[in-house]
């Protein structure tokens, strides 16, 4: 198995029972994922893997998307900021203005 350049965890707010509720899943995380996985797709971009989790506890920042293994955690995720973070991977960057400190 192949170690990713960046394993993306995207907060969608589920609970222990399966249920979605919290700040990420009422901004639509789910949509974000989608289209996040096929903006990857569409620049053909290799060595990064999506997942979704549970609540984070980020929710004042949320949605959030950890990337590890850097640690980097960006919030207030939106088309805009998941466009931000893929140029920033392309580039060998970090797109700062979405780290949360």
């Amino acid at each position: 198995m192949t170690i990713p350049l960046h394993h993306l965890f995207v907060c969608a707010s589920f609970r222990a029972n399966g249920e979605a509720q919290g700040v990420c899943h009422k901004k639509d995380a789910i949509s974000l994922l989608s289209y996040l996985q096929n903006e990857i797709q569409d620049r053909m971009l290799e060595g990064i893997e999506v997942c979704v989790t549970g609540c984070m506890n980020q929710c004042v920042k949320g949605p959030v998307i950890v990337d590890y293994p850097s640690g980097n955690t960006y919030g207030r995720i939106n088309e805009e900021a998941i466009d931000a973070i893929l140029d920033a991977f392309e580039n060998g960057t970090i797109a700062e203005e979405y780290l949360v400190s």
